[in-house]
């Protein structure tokens, strides 16, 4: 059978981070999305995804194939369900779309199709950009079944301090010295060739993907994921970083979340709480306005490429787009649009060019190449993003 998976009603909920990836490229838990469907499912998928990004994200389509909305977490019933599926049958999740059965080249029209229900809980959904850290713990814990069964946990060494019940996993070639592990409320996984540097203090559920690094004297608490060849440091709560970034020094970054090549400057801080501990309003792209996520702590959402300089300060419920740069004293605004430059005493557009030479030189000192295909999504970030920008000189 061919799977694939499609980004859904919840796209543009999920920007920026929708802005250069599909769905099931977002990670929440130890795994993306794609990652836990093909685990689960045992084949590779493919994407329907916005057209400026299938050159990087194709679709491969057979004679039959499942679609999956990729908004959707899997679980072992619903794992079943889709499995099951035959042709002309569709789950749904009240009037939403989960997954269905078509044939190559076939119209999809469902009013002739055969809808079984599927009671999704909220907690296997990603709808929201918050939902990212939200379900994040929970997502720990069940990619950490996933990843570690029937297999054997590299040694830990004996000057580490363990405290809980809870396992902790080390992969092939990774480092942990001189730690406080604490696995009370979950497991603690780290990932190949990771390290953990002397005087961390983590709180599971956590994970350290792989090549990523949480440096010396951290405060890490649970429900944090720290993505591939990021770097960590300072204190750390409920928290994604997507892979690529750096938070390498103190400061705190709370109930958040960091897409791909961003950097936070020395003694960056996030608020996460109000001072009148009042739900949390965040910039939503759909209806260009702010919008309550019901949640009482919430912290910054950082679109890729995006960098801050030394002792910048962030409001509570903060969106930050695409290869934005702020820098300066004071708080800068709550939305901060893709290809802003500056800060808190104003904005002007920061030209593609510019974003461009930084974001090459980033990724060269990863050994990895700025190609013509990451250039042309972010140039087609740039026009979508304009109107955002039609303040500034």
């Amino acid at each position: 059978m061919n799977y694939i998976l499609f980004d859904g009603p919840a796209r543009n909920a999920l920007l920026p981070f929708t802005f250069t990836r599909p769905v099931a490229e977002i990670r929440v838990g130890i795994l993306t999305i794609r990652e836990k469907w093909e685990k689960h499912l045992g084949f590779t998928t493919s994407t329907v995804t916005e057209n400026y990004l299938s050159d990087k994200f194709p679709m491969v389509e057979f004679e039959d194939n499942i679609m999956i909305n990729a908004s959707y977490l899997p679980t072992p019933k619903l794992v079943t369900q889709i499995k099951d599926l035959q042709p002309g049958q569709a789950i749904f999740n009240k009037d939403i779309p989960v997954a269905f059965y078509t044939k190559e080249g076939t119209a999809v029209d469902f009013e002739f199709y055969k809808i079984i229900q599927s009671e999704t809980a909220p907690e296997h959904t990603i709808k929201h950009t918050w939902d990212i850290f939200t379900n994040n713990p929970g997502e720990i814990e069940a990619d950490f079944d996933l990843l570690t069964k029937d297999k054997n946990s590299q040694e830990l060494s004996s000057d580490n301090i363990i405290i809980g019940e809870h396992q902790v996993f080390i992969e092939d070639g990774a480092k942990v010295k001189v730690s406080i592990l604490n696995t009370t409320e979950g497991p603690i996984y780290i990932g190949k060739n990771a390290e953990v540097m002397e005087g961390s203090m983590i709180r599971g559920p956590f994970a350290l993907c792989g090549h990523a690094t949480v440096k010396m004297g951290a405060k890490i608490y649970s429900g944090t994921t720290i993505g591939p060849y990021a770097k960590v440091g300072g204190e750390v709560s409920n928290s994604v970083i997507f892979g690529y970034s750096n938070k390498g020094h103190d400061g705190f970054l709370g109930n958040s979340v960091i897409g791909e090549w961003c950097n936070l400057g020395a003694d960056t801080n996030t608020s996460n709480l109000k001072n009148n501990y009042a739900s949390v309003r965040l910039w939503n792209y759909e209806t260009g306005n702010f919008a309550k996520t019901g949640l009482q702590f919430c912290g910054l959402m950082m679109g890729d490429h995006s960098k801050c300089g030394i002792n910048t300060m962030f409001n509570t419920g903060t969106v930050v787009g695409v290869s934005a740069n702020i820098f300066g004293g004071g708080f800068p605004r709550n939305f901060i649009p893709s290809y802003s430059w500056g800060g808190s005493g104003g904005f002007t557009t920061y030209l593609t060019k510019k974003a461009f030479e930084v974001a090459n030189v980033v990724m060269k000192r990863r050994n990895l190449e700025f190609t013509k295909q990451e250039e042309a999504i972010l140039e087609q970030v740039f026009e979508q993003t304009q109107s955002w920008r039609k303040g500034y000189e």
